[in-house]
This record gives structure tokens, C-alpha cells and sequence, in this order.
């Protein structure tokens, strides 16, 4: 009876025996549900969104235009208009992922709020996070929001820039349209339009690894 309440207000829903709504569940005209999603809690999805198979939504707001990719799962979150999640993305519960903004593979999130148009698109950990709008995110990167006793916050600001493999040590504030170069390890403010760079300086010794290889071969003769 639930599916057939949906169809009958223009969603489309794909093999609907294979698909998990609950009964508080509302859906827009023309979203697409495809097999095997699930639909949970007081869910509200807006029009013309479309939810890719496998993906799990409890007790979430999605507004219109929204994509959801294969295998997510979205928990007490929001998502705005024209935003872009998975597949494989994890919205733990107080994310908010603002308009048209990107959360991709493997990304997790919990109390984070994406601003308009933010990129998280790879492998990355956002917890207790404030990105600005514009701000991309790279792959790898984590926000390192507990101490061993207490939860602190990492704010990105607008059009930042955080290179990939960066670790951010919360308490910590990254001003709008800073860049962090790949692979730091950030511990303290970075100021707006600044670049911050925290990493080991490059060693290159070359024929290092030929001569390790002329005396192992040597010893083994």
C-alpha cells in the first residue's frame, strides 16, 4: 500500500518489492527510487531526486534535485538542493550537506555542515566540521576532532583549499581561500589567503637502492 501511495503521486519506484518505506516516509513527484533502497523513520525527499540501489535513509530531509549514489547511508542528516552524495558515503547523524554540494566515495561525515557548493569527493573523515562554501576538500583528509577525552571543532572557510592526505588537529581554524599543501599535518590556525605547509622535507639520495642491492648481492655470494 506504502508504494502505491507513491506511484500514484508521480514517484517512480523501481521493482518495489525490493524497497523498504516506511509508512512516515514522504516523497516528491518524479524522484526515482531504484531497487533495493531503504527508506526509514520520518524521512522527507524532495522532487526530482533520484536514489541509487543499496542506499540506506533514516529520519532525513533531502530537498529537490538531490542524487544519491549506490551503497550510502544517511542518518538523522539534511541534505539541500542539487547536492551530490556517494556512492559508499556515510552521513552520520547532524551532517548538514548544504546546496549543490559534493560528498563522494568513501567520505564520512558527522555534525559537519557543507556550505553551498563544497567538495568532499574522496576518502575523507569530516567530524564535528564547518566547511565554507566553495571550499574543496581533498582525498585522505581527516579532521582529528577527539582528543581521548573531548570532541573539538575544525572550521574551513570559503573557497579553502585543504590538499590531500592532510590531517587537521582540532581546535583549529583554516581562513577563507587558504591553501594547505597535500600530505600536512595541520596544528595550528591558518590564516585566510595563506598557505600552510607541515611535513618532512624531501630526502633523495640517488644510487642509494643499486648500492643496497650490490652489497646484498655481494653478502650472498
Amino acid at each position: 500500500m506504502t508504494t502505491k501511495r507513491f506511484i500514484d503521486a508521480g514517484v517512480k519506484i523501481e521493482r518495489p518489492e525490493t524497497c523498504v518505506i516506511d509508512s512516515d516516509v514522504q516523497v516528491g513527484a518524479q524522484t526515482i527510487i531504484e531497487p533495493f533502497v531503504q527508506l526509514l523513520g520520518c524521512t522527507r525527499i524532495g522532487s526530482n531526486c533520484r536514489i541509487r540501489s543499496f542506499s540506506v535513509i533514516e529520519n532525513c530531509t533531502l530537498g529537490n534535485d538531490v542524487l544519491i549514489r549506490q551503497s550510502c547511508v544517511l542518518e538523522e542528516s539534511t541534505v539541500a538542493d542539487g547536492a551530490q552524495i556517494g556512492p559508499f558515503a556515510h552521513l552520520r547523524p547532524g551532517s548538514e550537506i548544504g546546496e549543490n554540494a559534493h560528498v563522494g566515495n568513501f567520505v564520512e561525515t558527522k555534525k559537519a555542515k557543507l556550505g553551498k557548493g563544497a567538495k568532499a569527493n574522496h576518502l575523507t573523515y569530516l567530524g564535528d566540521a564547518e566547511i565554507g562554501e566553495g571550499a574543496n576538500v581533498g582525498a585522505g583528509t581527516i579532521t582529528c576532532n577527539y582528543d581521548g577525552v573531548d570532541k573539538h571543532a575544525t572550521r574551513i572557510g570559503k573557497g579553502a583549499f585543504v590538499g590531500s592526505d592532510t590531517t587537521l588537529v582540532a581546535p583549529i581554524n583554516v581562513g577563507d581561500g587558504a591553501y594547505i599543501g597535500a600530505g600536512s599535518c595541520i596544528t595550528k590556525d591558518v590564516p585566510s589567503d595563506a598557505l600552510a605547509v607541515g611535513r618532512g622535507r624531501q630526502i633523495t639520495k640517488e644510487g642509494w637502492a643499486a648500492a643496497r642491492r650490490a652489497r646484498r648481492e655481494t653478502r650472498q655470494s
